[in-house]
């Protein structure tokens, strides 16, 4: 995934089960070469399935556990249960005929963290926006499309949302340039039921919303817009994305990561904290 452009990400449960299968690969003592000779594949094809970068076939994994010593019959079978839910499409899936790869992958990402942190220096970000501001974004960035596929996207963008509805919903943690606050979208109505909406979103408990104001002069990331996503599988890295004009890059390592939230951090310091988001709000809504 390690600064990647356009493609689809794997599921969180997939990457673990692929690394799974690559510590009982090097637990039994077998090379790439001896599993494929096994499944009569070649050795690039087991390489992609520890890496999650193709789905798992039942039968090949089912024939791989048995090659790598696991002979417990419930164990197979909780394995490979977990395989077809990792092999499961998302609820977005039904929404592939407007959803690029790049962003199928952010999706994927954003279903899995149970912690989101993000900058903003240009849009309230999808997860906080109102249909009618969604609507607006996406009609200014997508000028040739149609209007049902803006119909499309905006529900997708809605149905995204739902994850605030969960038992247990991931933190989002944001920091957005009052640029964003400022920038005109859609008519003044617009952009004012929006910045309610924010302040309706500053009071629920796995939301913190900050605002980074023009007195605060540069920071460490005027490059552009990022989210950092972690997961509850321990198994599983932090993951970065980068957003730009033709898709978004995603990283994995740990020095990538760590830059980005380096760059966050000092932007939380630097940035209004929590508690004065809503006064800040109520503030520029005042002047729309």
């Amino acid at each position: 995934m390690t600064g990647s452009q356009g493609g689809g990400a794997p599921t969180a449960l997939r990457v673990v089960l692929g690394r799974r299968l690559h510590d009982l690969r090097e637990e039994a003592g077998l090379s790439y070469e001896q599993a494929a000779h096994a499944l009569d594949v070649t050795h690039a094809t087991i390489r992609r399935m520890e890496k999650a970068q193709v789905g798992l076939k039942i039968p090949y994994v089912e024939k791989l556990l048995r090659i790598y010593g696991i002979s417990d019959q419930s164990e197979l079978d909780s394995f490979l249960g977990l395989v077809r839910e990792a092999n499961r499409p998302g609820w977005w899936h039904r929404y592939r005929d407007v959803l690029p790869d790049w962003f199928s992958a952010f999706v994927s990402l954003e279903a899995e963290a149970d912690q989101i942190r993000a900058y903003e220096p240009h849009y309230i970000p999808g997860l906080l926006q109102t249909e009618a501001y969604a609507t607006a974004v996406l009609r200014s960035g997508m000028p040739h499309a149609s209007g049902a596929e803006i119909e499309r996207l905006v529900a997708l963008r809605m149905a995204r949302q739902d994850l605030h509805a969960r038992k247990h919903p991931p933190l989002l943690w944001v920091v957005m340039d009052e640029t964003v606050l400022r920038r005109p979208i859609g008519r003044p109505h617009v952009l004012r039921a929006q910045v309610t909406r924010l302040m309706e979103a500053t009071a629920l408990s796995h939301v913190r919303l900050q605002i980074m104001p023009f007195a605060a002069g540069p920071h460490p990331a005027m490059y552009g817009p990022f989210h950092l996503f972690r997961f509850p599988l321990s198994e599983l890295a932090d993951v970065a994305c980068a957003e730009n004009l033709a898709g978004a890059a995603y990283f994995d390592q740990r020095d990538d990561v760590s830059a980005f939230r380096e760059a966050l951090d000092r932007m939380c310091a630097q940035a209004a904290p929590v508690h004065r988001t809503e006064a800040v709000l109520s503030g520029i809504r005042k002047e729309i």
